[in-house]
């Protein structure tokens, strides 16, 4: 059986490349090692350096993929930058839904419970040293 042309959606290949650069992001083990740091509070680069164990470069530029994708913000404090998830709440539910996804599929991992219940906005911050 063929299917008609016409019958097919038209794709919004802007749309397209947004959610590919979305998910480029999330497709990274350092960016969600990241992500499940920021998780819990805002953090500095020299504490996802120590924590995630690479160099800072590599965290900066990680830090600096995510901030294009505005999965992260970033607040100066001095000599200081902190970042932090810029939509905890929504984060968590991509998390969760993909931990059901690959659930359904028949993988059962699970990431840092912060990543899916994560810091939100109000709490003190954490500072890890």
């Amino acid at each position: 059986m063929t299917i008609k042309s016409r019958l097919l959606p038209t794709l919004d290949i802007d749309a397209t490349e947004v959610y590919a650069h979305l998910f480029d992001a999330l497709g990274d083990p350092t960016r969600l090692a990241v992500l499940q740091h920021l998780a819990s509070g805002e953090h500095r680069v020299r504490d996802l350096v120590e924590h995630i164990g690479l160099a800072q470069s590599t965290v900066s530029r990680h830090l600096s993929f995510l901030l294009e994708c505005r999965l992260v913000a970033v607040r100066p404090e001095g000599r200081s930058s902190w970042y932090a998830l810029t939509e905890p709440a929504s984060t968590a539910a991509l998390i969760n839904a993909a931990q059901s996804l690959l659930r359904a599929t028949g993988t059962h991992a699970q990431l840092h419970t912060h990543l899916s219940h994560p810091h939100t906005a109000g709490d003190e911050r954490t500072e890890i040293r």
